[in-house]
């Protein structure tokens, strides 16, 4: 049987970065922690949800930055401790299309980043489970618009991508089988 420790020792010099993402709601979370411990990896956690817990909703275009810029650290500083599979959940796409829907432009600063960090792979979580509400989130009803721009604008950018759906065991072994296929 293969499972992610076999493979991390294989090539445990070899870095790949997944990046889990996708609109409010769709098991991101869930997903990102799932593969860590499958693959024996690390997890990036979101970072907007600790930035916003001491802010609340009441948040800037500024903030949106600073929760890009914190997102990337974290990912830098788990990233230079990681062998084998980083798992990210979120990433800068998220933080892009927060700011265009909520505030109608994204800064210059996430565009850039988003268009120069790449990943090895995005799984794009399909909104096909129940919403969960959460007095940090947004958009309940708009998961679904949501999700097309998440793949029209990795489909825009050239970004290796696969759709994530299922719901619980199909799910994971949905994303198991796409992580796989970057050996």
């Amino acid at each position: 049987m293969w499972n992610g420790k076999s493979w991390q020792k294989k090539n445990c010099l070899m870095l790949k970065r997944i990046a889990v993402t996708g609109p409010e709601s769709t098991g991101k979370t869930v997903l990102t922690q799932q593969l860590t411990d499958f693959f024996h990896g690390n997890a990036v956690p979101e970072f907007s949800r600790e930035y916003l817990l001491n802010i609340g909703k009441n948040y800037s275009l500024n903030d949106i930055v600073n929760i890009a810029k914190g997102q990337l650290k974290k990912e830098e500083e788990i990233a230079e401790i990681s062998t084998g599979f980083l798992f990210c959940d979120t990433d800068l796409l998220v933080t892009k299309i927060w700011a265009e829907e909520v505030f109608g432009t994204c800064p210059e600063w996430i565009l850039s980043a988003f268009q120069n960090h790449r990943y090895d792979l995005y799984l794009l979580c399909y909104p096909d489970i129940p919403w969960e509400p959460d007095p940090l989130r947004e958009n309940p009803s708009d998961r679904d618009r949501l999700f097309k721009i998440y793949e029209k604008t990795l489909q825009e950018f050239n970004m290796p991508y696969h759709i994530i759906n299922g719901l619980e065991n199909k799910r994971l072994l949905n994303a198991v089988n796409f992580v796989k296929k970057l050996l």
